[in-house]
């Protein structure tokens, strides 16, 4: 087995890039278990024991896919909740717009965060997984909960089901969702939006 390199801080950033593009391709399509450094290697058609020129195991690589989708997840929510002239239904609107943005330019790292996190948690380098997913819950039930009041969305609604639901059916298009596709992320935010809303907004 080829001895593992600490990582060269003098590698160029766009072939780092591209590397851990071809990581969490391998990682989305064939689990994370399944996947060897090999194996990695081989897709991006360079030796095993020269990948750890950029990377000391793949569990770095997969720890800085995951971090670099929610650092740009967190980003564009922390903009949407921390902007005050919002309502709770435009929030709810650009949250989702949002999500499919990060489908978009990160689809297999979604992919890896649906299929992985529950086992990956327990794993103590990856626990800002948990901290993240409270986060983000916190962001959604406080949101539903906000238009409940405002009566924007209706009385009766069940805001902890329908987090669930809305959380769901947005993050599953990363297991469909092609970059470049027929449809753009803001076009398909607002077909979701627009099945949702109708769902649970007050009617006029």
């Amino acid at each position: 087995m080829p001895t593992k390199k600490k990582p060269q801080v003098t590698a160029a950033p766009e072939r780092r890039r591209e590397l851990l593009d071809t990581a969490a391709e391998v990682f989305a399509e064939q689990g994370y278990n399944a996947t060897t450094v090999r194996k990695i290697a081989d897709h991006a058609g360079m030796l095993a024991g020269s990948l750890y020129y950029h990377f000391d195991s793949k569990e770095s690589m997969l720890e800085e896919i995951l971090r670099t989708f929610l650092d740009e997840l967190w980003d564009g929510y922390d903009t949407v909740l921390g902007a005050a002239e919002l309502g709770p239904r435009e929030t709810l609107e650009a949250l989702v717009t949002e999500s499919f943005r990060e489908i978009d330019r990160h689809r297999a790292a979604v992919a890896i965060y649906q299929k992985e996190s529950k086992h990956l948690v327990a794993q103590e380098r990856f626990t800002f997984l948990a901290e993240s997913q409270r986060k983000f819950e916190k962001a959604w039930l406080s949101t539903l909960e906000r238009g409940v009041a405002a009566e924007v969305f209706r009385s009766d609604l069940d805001v902890r089901l329908t987090y669930r639901f809305v959380r769901d059916t947005v993050w599953v298009a990363a297991s469909w969702y092609r970059p470049g596709g027929h449809h753009s992320p803001e076009e398909i935010a607002r077909q979701y939006l627009s099945m949702v809303l109708d769902g649970i907004a007050v009617r006029e």
